[in-house]
Order: structure tokens, then C-alpha cells, then sequence
């Protein structure tokens, strides 16, 4: 199963959608897909497509799933590197009103300079990510929070 996640923002993310309807009526997709969408409408009959999900089904998907297709969230990426999900990844734009800004071209960027997902930039199809993940080797992952939590005690000088 494919595990496509758009996240909980409260703008839409068609574009990333699309790539996937399109891979499943070229054949590229060849077996289940799920799609958690948020605030994005969109309808294909390929696909089972639900707005929100609790935690409990949602962490079932991550663990049955072979391929998580996502945004640029970073809490997704980790959780799904953690489980060594292949990740393919597409950043939410600000030119298409997906996000304020791109800072999740950013974020994607640094995954993939790590070698810790698969990139689809703007333009791109699903079909090389794809055959990609196929083959794709998760790394192991370490989480920087003690870093982060001592960048913050060293600013706020505790």
C-alpha cells in the first residue's frame, strides 16, 4: 500500500494529488492508495481519500504502508524514516498558494542531500520517484532534539 499524507494545513495541496491520479492511470501505481488530504478536495476513484484520521489509524497506515508519498512536513519525513518507509517527497509552493512561503523546498532539500528521501520537484512526474523508492535503502535516522533543546537553553541562558 501507498500512503499519500498532505498534512493538516488549512490550504489545499492538489498539485501533489494529481501526481499520484496520474501515476495510477499510466500504471506506474499497481496497488492500494490512501490518501490523509487535509483541507484538499479532490475525487478519484483510484484511491481512498479521507480528510483527517486519529493518530492510532493513521500510525497503522505508517506501519502497513510500503512507499509514504508526502509534503514537506517534517514530522511526517521523521515518522516515516523512523519505521524505514522509502519517502517521496514534493514541497507545498507559495506561487500556487499551497503555503505561505517554500520553505519546505528547504526542508525537502536538506532530507535529500542526506540521501534520507526521493525529491519531485515542480514539473516533475511521480515515474522516476517511483521506480526509485523501489530500490531505495533508508538510512538510519537520529533526531537533533537534544541540539535543538540546547540551542534554546544556551539563547534563553538557563
Amino acid at each position: 500500500m501507498i500512503l499519500v499524507v498532505l498534512g493538516t494545513q488549512d490550504k489545499r495541496f492538489e498539485r501533489l494529488i494529481a501526481l499520484v491520479d496520474e501515476a495510477l492511470k499510466n500504471g506506474w501505481i499497481h496497488e492500494d492508495v490512501i490518501v490523509q488530504a487535509g483541507c484538499t478536495k479532490y475525487s478519484s476513484a483510484g484511491m481512498k481519500i479521507v480528510d483527517f484520521v486519529d493518530m492510532s489509524e493513521f500510525e497503522q497506515w505508517m506501519n502497513e504502508c510500503r512507499i509514504l508519498i508526502t509534503h514537506g512536513g517534517v514530522g511526517t519525513i521523521m515518522s516515516a524514516l523512523r519505521l524505514k518507509k522509502p519517502v517521496i517527497a514534493c514541497a507545498r509552493l507559495a506561487k500556487y498558494g499551497e503555503h505561505h512561503n517554500d520553505h519546505q523546498c528547504e526542508i525537502i532539500e536538506n532530507f535529500f542531500d542526506k540521501g534520507l528521501l526521493i525529491q519531485v520537484k515542480d514539473g516533475e512526474t511521480l515515474e522516476r520517484a517511483l521506480q526509485e523508492a523501489e530500490t531505495f535503502s533508508v538510512p538510519e535516522v537520529e533526531s537533533n532534539n537534544q541540539k535543538m533543546l540546547s540551542l534554546l537553553a544556551d539563547y534563553l541562558e538557563i
